[in-house]
């Protein structure tokens, strides 16, 4: 059968069409705004999707959430498949069918629900944004869903600091880490494509920018700089510090100290749990756990399988203030109550203001020392956890941000570690008397305080 020729209107630049003939099963495109990469990912799925002859090929544009993703590509996608005989457009969920070969692109959040993602299949995906997702939802949730019918994808985005999104750019380009070497991988490719270098913006809309953005703004936006601070973040200055210290790293559960754990708890969404001990005064976080749509006796095994695997014993479960509320879809019993039916006995804290909770995160996270295999996930919400954006704001104008968080993957991490600093603060509180008090804050010897 000859091949059909159909024209969608896409003019690629120079730079775009160099892109398209560098592509590798998987790639990792660092782009500065407004350079063109969402037009150039729905091309490329288009065409992918237009010449599969695999059997109901399933292609998808994924971004954060559902609501950015139809906004950003849904109109892209029905702009450069107009003139496709006999595409068919459905709406509410944003697919694209081909009636040629019955080939289907569809839009996806994957901040929304990750878990629903489990299972699907996959010939070809983009994840724009990347450094706003969850790392789990590439590795347990996406790639597996390409190993069969050898589907490929591609990372697009800006930085927003050293999270997942930077480590599988340096992969793509200098190689993965093994044994402290690193390896290339053949099936990967990697590419950063800054303002200063592209050409693609006038250079007094830069010089704009410039004036009106601060440095790390800029950098971040337009020269692609992983180092820049993520604007808006509330940790994120305490968590490079920490790297800086050498306070990221291998952290050894000690069989000598009690294990306590610091819960937020999802009831649409995920559950998040820290695994901490208490070395005077210091923090150690040893181990991270999250998942989405459990029951508690989920949660009561998890917690019984690492105490035998790893020789946890447990002292104080922290709980939200949510965990003692009463519904009538639990019998009108607190989940915490429900808890303890299950062998675990825990604290709930009780309702606090917020950002003073943010406050008294900021204080401890000096003293904390992170597993940075155990705790990786955990490590990147603690990273990523900002206030909300205002408002998009035009090429060259700083951005504006709420006083409250921005409520995404990133929340459900943040906000357990929220609730143990307060549950310790309150703890460490309790336990000093007014004359200790002032005696640790101006006597130090050794590694202990006076007594």
């Amino acid at each position: 059968m000859p091949e059909q020729i159909i024209q969608t209107g896409y003019a690629p630049r120079p730079l775009q069409a160099e892109i398209h003939r560098s592509l590798k099963r998987y790639s990792v495109l660092v782009c500065h705004r407004r350079f063109g990469k969402t037009v150039l990912c729905i091309n490329e799925l288009i065409d992918k999707a237009l010449r599969c002859n695999k059997k109901l090929g399933r292609f998808g544009y994924l971004a954060p959430t559902f609501k950015a993703a139809k906004d950003i590509a849904w109109v892209y996608l029905k702009q450069y498949t107009a003139d496709i005989p006999g595409v068919q457009y459905w709406e509410n969920t944003a697919e694209v069918r081909f009636a040629h070969n019955g080939a289907i692109i569809r839009v996806y959040g994957v901040g929304d629900d990750p878990d629903a993602l489990r299972g699907l299949y996959w010939d070809g995906i983009v994840l724009d944004e990347y450094a706003l997702m969850p790392s789990r939802v590439w590795t347990e949730v996406l790639r597996p869903g390409l190993i069969d019918r050898k589907g490929w994808a591609i990372f697009i985005g800006t930085p927003m600091g050293r999270n997942s999104f930077c480590e599988y750019f340096e992969g793509a380009t200098l190689g993965w880490l093994e044994n402290g070497d690193r390896v290339h991988d053949p099936e990967w490719f990697g590419a950063v494509y800054r303002a200063s270098e592209t050409g693609v913006l006038d250079e007094p809309d830069l010089i704009a920018a410039r004036r009106q953005m601060s440095k790390d703004e800029y950098d971040q936006e337009f020269e692609c700089s992983f180092e820049a601070a993520i604007p808006g973040a509330y940790y994120g200055v305490l968590m490079r510090e920490a790297l800086d210290d050498g306070r990221i790293r291998s952290v050894k559960h000690d069989t000598a100290l009690k294990v306590d754990t610091w819960w937020d708890l999802g009831h649409s969404d995920a559950t998040a749990i820290w695994f901490v001990q208490h070395a005077f005064n210091e923090i150690h976080a040893i181990d991270y756990y999250e998942a989405s749509g459990q029951t508690l006796e989920h949660y009561a095994a998890m917690l019984q399988e690492r105490a035998k695997e790893h020789k946890y014993v447990y002292g104080r479960h922290i709980w939200p203030h949510d965990g003692g509320h009463k519904t009538l879809a639990s019998g009108g019993r607190a989940l915490s109550e429900m808890f303890g039916d299950l062998g675990f006995s825990v604290e709930v804290q009780p309702r606090t203001d917020i950002q003073v909770g943010i406050t008294r995160t900021r204080q401890i996270i000096p003293r904390c020392w992170f597993d940075a295999n155990k705790c990786n996930f955990g490590i990147e919400a603690l990273r990523s956890y900002r206030k909300e954006e205002e408002e998009k704001r035009g090429l060259g104008t700083a951005k504006h941000f709420r006083p409250t968080p921005l409520h995404d993957w990133s929340s459900h991490g943040a906000d357990a570690f929220r609730t143990g600093a307060m549950a310790y603060h309150d703890y460490n509180e309790a336990k000093i008397k007014p004359r200790d008090r002032y005696a640790r804050s101006t006597t130090r010897r050794g590694s202990a305080w006076a007594a």
